[in-house]
């Protein structure tokens, strides 16, 4: 038959005086698993490991570290801050007791140790801590559900910018992944690649308020149709807004600055070199790579060839020279992804 026992949960019990620890033990093994530590460099380290305690019992005068400094560095280090902390002392002083709870303890029990105490004291902030876990646990379920959601809404705007022109959305997951991976190429960090990833989608979210006789026109726009085709990038701004979220302001400044140019010719601002943001400056060439290799309502799709003869062609023009390097230096990925997700 299979045990359905809940696991005892682990107490540490930390004291200069083995007969104090072993009274402890005794009051408290019955209903818990117990783990002792003679000084405060064993308790930090017992502390520390992967199966940590539940709870620690501490006593305060101890030789070489006392109680307070090892609360202290205790709450100072995320893995172990959260572990509640009781104080077992001799000590009755208020200022003392205020001392500890000032350090984040969160009781006290006095010398002599009545077993009752302990044990109730031990039960109620057990109880405590578990439902302290339960509750954060659920809030970083929800909040993972709100960034899921947040995802997949800017997922879903920019392919639904992307329909206005081009029937199938599949721009905005092709050059998303060339951004990535030029992004990891530059050595960006792990959470602004992802950030980045997400974001791409939102580009030419702007579209959305530029006239469909502008966007799928089969021939040259005119002075004025261009002038109203650049407002999109303003319009993406916009509609994005300006947010506390990484996400939001990253999508908000890809939209923005996408069509900026290192030699300052771009649009809207005309930003050049790093003036322009790294994002903006990889999404640039992610997108046109994947624009000249598409087919529009104005053009037929290029052979790869000859676009990545213009990439090369428009380094320090256009393009921030060493992102061209690195879009360069995985063009096989790039192409392996142009075709996975092919028209």
């Amino acid at each position: 038959m299979r045990n359905t026992t809940t696991p005892k949960q682990t107490i540490l019990v930390v004291d200069d005086f083995p007969e104090n620890l072993e009274f402890l033990d005794e009051v408290l093994r019955p209903h818990y698993k117990v783990k002792v530590a003679l000084n405060g460099e064993k308790a930090i380290k017992i502390a520390m490991q992967s199966d940590a305690p539940d709870l620690i019992l501490l006593d305060i005068m101890m030789p070489d570290m006392d109680g307070y400094e090892v609360c202290q560095r205790l709450k100072a280090q995320s893995c172990t801050r959260n572990i509640p902390i009781i104080f077992v002392t001799a000590l009755g002083e208020f200022e003392n007791e205020a001392r500890g709870f000032e350090l984040g303890a969160v009781d006290y029990i006095t010398k002599p140790i009545n077993p009752v105490v302990v044990r109730a004291r031990v039960r109620t902030h057990l109880a405590l801590y578990d439902q302290n876990r339960e509750l954060e646990q659920k809030v970083q379920e929800r909040t993972s559900e709100l960034q899921a959601t947040r995802l997949e809404i800017i997922r879903r705007l920019g392919r639904a910018a992307e329909y206005k022109d081009n029937e199938t959305g599949l721009h905005v997951i092709r050059m998303s992944h060339y951004s990535r991976l030029i992004a990891q190429a530059a050595g960006m960090n792990k959470d602004d690649v992802e950030l980045l990833f997400n974001a791409a989608p939102m580009h030419d979210v702007g579209k959305i308020g530029i006239p469909d006789h502008i966007l799928r026109k089969p021939g040259k726009l005119t002075p004025e149709e261009w002038e109203l085709m650049k407002r999109h990038v303003k319009i993406g701004a916009r509609i994005i807004g300006k947010h506390s979220s990484k996400l939001l302001e990253t999508a908000r400044i890809v939209a923005l600055t996408h069509h900026e140019k290192w030699n300052g010719t771009g649009y809207p601002h005309n930003l050049s070199g790093e003036h322009i943001p790294i994002t903006g400056r990889i999404v640039a060439i992610a997108d046109v790579f994947d624009a000249l290799t598409s087919v529009r309502p104005y053009k037929e799709a290029w052979p790869v060839e000859d676009a990545l003869a213009y990439i090369k062609g428009e380094r320090g023009q256009h393009f921030d020279p060493d992102l061209v390097g690195c879009f360069l230096n995985v063009v096989s990925e790039i192409l392996k992804v142009k075709e996975k997700y092919a028209e």
